[in-house]
């Protein structure tokens, strides 16, 4: 009777709770005409382009992937092509509405999530009148606690070229308002709409498998391109980014170039005129006429900024991030005092002249002879600033500018209102040329990120690559503050004083947190800059989990076999990835199966394995306890046609082991999302009702404990 009870709360628990599979993404696919055919007196046929166009609505709260994401992240996404006869793809997929980039804790990584809307752009070439592509976009969605298997979306574009000029936007499966429309496929409509030409200005939106058709209206030039990215989120981030930049401001007063130029500048304005008012207002115009030139450099940077195609380019192909490498090294070695990078002379003297003139016009020219001097100083920092902020949002170049020149000028012009505060400034000397010599560590440090572009699977530049070299340069930089390594342009330390004693410790610190990544570490604080880890990583959690005592089952019944190739348990736990398996050695050891339905890519599953399963007794009870079953659900493994079955649920015909074992989880638990756990007995009996993430450890324990009583 306790048994019937459990099962029907289990039963009453996941129609309830667990409804219907869930599908929060709507698709709507269009193309548009963006070049005309040249001329037949040209000679050429280079082909008219059209852009496809991949629109998604995200229910709240999913988001899912950008179409660009680190090796053995979660899945990107991306369509792939069946029928490209007559299309030539121009370039690579185009991401109109903006990730947003986080750090995920699941794949140890930098990921960028797309919610709310989401348009991807390819561009195509056809060389004929008229040409079909057809193919199918896969995408993943994933919530705060849940992932679902990856989907798939077929689509298809019937292009057809338009004498009219270009700009025209068909909506597959509705007749065009300039060209007239694309032909439909032979038997349908497009896109298996199955509504007329004459269904005027109606969108087709393919809904989880269900067609159905919207009214829209469509804007004047054929073009509905928003790109739908949070305001607040984009707002954070230029604030962030302008804070960074204002502290790099302060941090260039800071070095020779620029500390001895406060009290001579500020001394500049001061003599010469018993008329204190008269100084102030030109030492103003002074430091105004600073922000004005740093910050027209970021609005050339801006005004230069290639659309939505610069920061993909700029973040993933090898050429400008091998040039940004080498930009770095050599700020680094300028800041070693290898060499000093200066501008022409003769910029630096006009500017000088200029300054002799008094009045607004001498004060301008004075800012202008401070930039210039300083560049040897300032320009590796302001350069690394406009190349973190090219391909990004238009205003970030201007703002990051203008963040930086504001901390830059604040001094002067203060020192310029009360030059008493003058006698209160340290005096210039080697520890100036200290902190020029730090920030070349910094600087050649951070240049490692712009290294892996150039390695995109890995192989040379792995996470233990860059972290060894890490460790290095700050272990290098702590000898360096204690005065045990010496640079050409360094004088003499005869004492350490406390505040470089605590800047040395604080870099062999932060060399030590990079070693201890070598082994194990999750190293959070730096891992969007690192490469994802490689299978060989030595993670010395999992080793120690690996090293607990396990009960043996050594029947025959309890030794896995089918597809241990295809996975690999945690912790060293003996798995069964096939559920008729499990259930065998379930029914000879006596034990209850623990069920789990994850994902190679599910982020909430690798971090329930990271933050819950590695907990002693959680494992313990894993290893001891249950018979556990992990069933993937997003592995596209093709079985043997002799297993291959046609499913109640959607009439479909299930192929693969991740489509296999989704069917059994919608057909029992009527959901589709992972991760899930299930308790059940040695006759596949839930005993237990379902549980999804839970990072409460002690919640997961009492979950795991009252299934076990039950």
């Amino acid at each position: 009777m306790k048994k019937t009870v459990t099962i029907l709360s289990a039963f009453i628990f996941s129609m309830g709770l667990l409804a219907q599979p869930i599908d929060p993404v709507t698709w709507k696919f269009s193309s548009e005409q963006t070049g005309d055919r040249p001329s037949a007196s040209s000679g050429q046929r280079s082909g008219v382009i059209f852009e496809l166009i991949f629109e998604a609505e995200i229910d709240p709260p999913w988001h899912m992937y950008s179409a660009y994401l680190p090796e053995n992240g979660p899945i990107p996404t991306r369509p792939s092509f069946e029928n490209l006869e007559g299309v030539e793809l121009v370039g690579d997929i185009v991401e109109v509405t903006k990730p947003k980039v986080k750090f995920d804790e699941g794949f140890q990584m930098d990921v960028g999530t797309i919610d709310g809307r989401a348009e991807f752009r390819q561009k195509v070439k056809i060389t004929g009148s008229s040409a079909t592509v057809s193919g199918e976009i896969e995408y993943q969605v994933c919530d705060d606690a849940n992932c679902l298997p990856p989907a798939y979306e077929e689509f298809v574009f019937n292009l057809k070229t338009s004498t009219s000029s270009s700009g025209s936007k068909t909506v597959e499966g509705q007749p065009s308002a300039v060209s007239g429309g694309p032909e439909p496929v032979e038997g349908q409509s497009a896109v298996g709409s199955g509504q007329s030409a004459d269904d005027d200005l109606e969108e087709t939106v393919v809904d989880g498998g269900a067609i159905t058709t919207e009214d829209s209206e469509l804007k004047a030039d054929g073009r509905e391109l928003t790109a739908d990215t949070s305001p607040v989120d984009e707002e954070r981030s230029l604030w962030r980014f302008f804070w960074i930049a204002f502290g790099f401001g302060l941090l260039a007063l800071l070095t020779p170039c620029v500390f001895p130029m406060i009290p001579m500048t500020v001394s500049f304005f001061m003599q010469g005129s018993e008329n204190r008012a008269r100084s102030v207002f030109r030492g103003s115009v002074f430091g105004i006429s600073i922000i004005a030139i740093y910050t027209l450099l970021g609005v050339i940077v801006s005004l230069t900024n290639l659309g939505p195609d610069a920061a993909n380019t700029l973040s993933t192909h090898w050429i400008p991030n091998l040039i940004f490498f080498l930009l770095f090294v050599i700020f680094a070695f300028s800041f070693f005092g290898m060499f000093e990078l200066v501008l022409p002379s003769k910029w630096v003297n006009k500017a000088d002249k200029g300054a002799d003139k008094g009045g607004i016009a001498g004060a301008f020219f004075m800012a202008l002879t401070t930039v210039l001097v300083s560049f040897s100083c300032t320009g590796p920092i302001v350069g690394g600033i406009l190349v973190e902020a090219a391909g990004g949002l238009a205003l970030k170049p201007i703002l990051g500018m203008f963040g930086f020149a504001l901390a830059f000028a604040i001094p002067f012009t203060l020192f310029a209102i009360f030059p008493s505060l003058l006698q209160n400034l340290p005096k210039s000397g080697g520890w100036l040329n200290s902190v020029k010599v730090v920030l070349g560590f910094i600087v050649l440090a951070f240049s490692m990120k712009f290294l892996l572009p150039l390695d995109p699977r890995h192989e040379v530049i792995t996470r233990e690559a860059v972290l060894i070299i890490w460790t290095v340069l700050f272990f290098l930089m702590g000898l360096y503050l204690l005065g045990k390594l010496k640079f050409a342009h360094d004088s003499d330390l005869p004492f350490i004083k406390v505040p470089r004693l605590l800047l040395a410790v604080t870099s062999f610190t932060f060399a030590i947190y990079m070693f201890m990544g070598l082994f194990g570490a999750q190293l959070k604080v730096v891992s969007p800059l690192l490469p994802p880890k490689s299978e060989g990583w030595i993670d010395m959690t999992q080793m120690s989990a690996a090293a607990m005592p396990m009960a043996a089952d050594r029947s025959e019944a309890c030794t896995p076999e089918k597809h241990t190739g295809e996975f690999h348990a945690p912790y060293g736990l003996n798995v069964f990835f096939d559920l008729e398996e499990g259930l065998a050695c379930a029914e000879e050891s006596g034990k209850p199966v623990f069920l789990d339905f994850t994902g190679r890519f599910c982020s909430n599953c690798k971090k329930m394995e990271a933050a819950v399963w590695s907990d002693p007794e959680v494992l313990s009870m894993l290893r001891n306890d249950f018979v556990v079953v992990s069933l993937y659900t997003d592995v596209n493994v093709k079985l043997p046609e002799s297993e291959w079955y046609t499913s109640e649920n959607d009439g479909k015909v299930k192929k693969t082991i991740g489509q296999q074992n989704v069917d059994y989880e919608i057909s029992m638990f009527r959901t589709n999302t992972v991760p899930l756990y299930v308790i059940m007995d040695s006759q596949g009996n839930v005993v237990r009702e379902p549980i999804g993430t839970e990072l409460n450890v002690d919640k997961y324990v009492d979950w795991m404990r009252s299934g076990l009583e039950e």
